[in-house]
């Protein structure tokens, strides 16, 4: 099986994402770098087959994305929703929150990250719905 997790060919890409990375996700890297949220390590920018999420904690398996202008546009649900289920069909649990989020309550946002990677990792369940 061939790898899926950062593959060579997206590592400029990855790059450059993280060097330009929206208001929203440095302050939110800010939060999750050090393992501050229960000891996890998270990476930012981290491939998924041909997928970059913004986010990923390997130990729990969950995958955040922060949906900025980009995830607005035409077309964009359909790709978001393509992207989701992919990610998903790895075993991976999946994070969606607004740039509207971070900036009306970082720390709710930071305790629902925390909150569902604690659970994932000490019940080994899926992500439910809101």
């Amino acid at each position: 099986m061939a790898n899926v997790y950062n593959r060579q060919e997206q590592l400029a890409r990855r790059r450059h994402l993280r060097k330009n990375m929206a208001r929203a996700e440095v302050l939110l890297w800010c939060r999750l770098r050090g393992r501050q949220v229960d000891g996890l390590k998270f990476r930012r920018q981290y491939g998924v087959g041909s997928y970059v999420v913004d986010f990923y904690c390997p130990e729990s398996k969950l995958a955040i994305e922060v949906d900025g202008d980009s995830h607005f546009g035409d077309g964009a649900e359909l790709r978001d929703e393509r992207r989701q289920s992919y990610i998903e069909s790895q075993g991976i649990a999946f994070v969606r929150c607004t740039n509207g989020d971070f900036y009306e309550s970082l720390d709710g946002v930071v305790e629902r990250i925390h909150e569902i990677a604690r659970r994932r990792i000490l019940n080994k369940t899926p992500l439910s719905p809101p």
